[in-house]
């Protein structure tokens, strides 16, 4: 597995070991020297410290990763998911939101309509898509493809990367808790199939504003959560370098989340992320994305109604208790 350029703190031990074999390799080219057991050395180590690491992730180091710029972002995965895909664009009030797109394209023999957060890559695109965090009219446009969605019988895939809506003083004039509101809604009695996945950031109604849905997936080094670490560090702790312990509190990875029900599949990673390996990674979540969709394709419309509002319904757990008698 090669290691991508851009490394993080945590995993600086796996690049000094990768230096070390770059070097190793190097210097046997160039002297024509026979230094095979001592690459072979490097590589066991290499194997060994990556077992190490990636086998033992906290979930501020799960957070690190859902953040690491080479990490696939949605239209990564929608080109190399969904064939003829063609963006749709505008809520037909105010704007075209890029932080927020969608579409129609063809997974498989399906057509299906795409729901999709993107974040920018380089500087440029990380202001045109204002670093991924929608407007209200990114919220609209998508409840105005869902509704087409639903007019054409056609099921939603929704791609869930944010920290949040944009919390703006625009945005409030324009009233994105209003928008987000609505969406949730709207969401709720939705007559087609609909399937979430968590790719990297799910962050507040940012994410819940696209995220009530049939199923709900996470890629398993992303986060689902009410607020960022920074967030609730910088209110629990008034210090946002707190990050890390708010991160555990918070209980925002996968495997936490698919213990208290709260996600219906956690979708492996290779080892590091999925920027280790984009296409097996895209290969995997082809195959859940698949097989949720042939679960929910035979339910009927009022099925499907009834279906998601029990699975959300039934998130947490409630207890009743009387005070004892003195």
């Amino acid at each position: 597995m090669d290691t991508p350029a851009y490394t993080l703190e945590f995993e600086k031990p796996l690049r000094d070991l990768t230096a070390q074999l770059d070097g190793l390799r190097q210097q046997s080219m160039e002297n024509n020297l026979d230094l095979s057991s001592e690459i072979t050395a490097i590589t066991g180590k290499i194997e060994a410290t990556q077992r190490t690491i990636y086998s033992n992730l906290t979930p501020w180091q799960r957070v690190l990763i859902a953040r690491h710029p080479q990490r696939p972002y949605s239209l990564d995965y929608v080109q190399n998911l969904v064939s003829g895909f063609q963006e749709l664009h505008g809520d037909r009030q105010f704007n075209d939101d890029q932080a927020l797109i969608g579409g129609t394209g063809f997974f498989g023999d399906q057509s299906v309509m795409i729901i999709a957060q993107q974040k920018g890559r380089d500087t440029k695109e990380k202001i045109a898509r204002n670093f991924g965090l929608p407007q209200p009219e990114g919220y609209r446009k998508a409840l105005r493809l869902m509704k087409l969605a639903e007019k054409f019988n056609i099921p939603v895939f929704s791609f869930i990367d944010t920290q949040g809506a944009y919390p703006g003083i625009g945005s409030e004039e324009r009233h994105v808790s209003e928008a987000i509101a609505v969406n949730l809604r709207e969401m709720a009695m939705l007559r087609v199939p609909s399937i979430s996945v968590v790719i990297g950031e799910g962050g507040s109604g940012g994410a819940l504003g696209i995220g009530v849905t049939n199923r709900v997936l996470m890629m398993e080094n992303s986060y689902y959560s009410v607020i960022t670490p920074e967030g609730c560090a910088a209110i629990l702790w008034r210090d946002a370098a707190a990050a890390p312990q708010a991160s555990a509190a918070l209980k925002l990875d996968a495997i936490s989340l698919d213990k208290f029900c709260i996600v219906d599949e956690v979708i492996p990673e290779p080892f590091g992320g999925a920027h280790h390996d984009p296409a097996k990674t895209t290969e995997t979540l082809r195959n859940a994305l698949q097989k949720h969709l042939n679960d929910l394709k035979d339910l009927t419309p009022d099925q499907l109604v009834e279906s998601r509002y029990q699975r959300f319904r039934n998130l947490g757990v409630f207890q009743e208790a009387t005070l004892a008698e003195s």
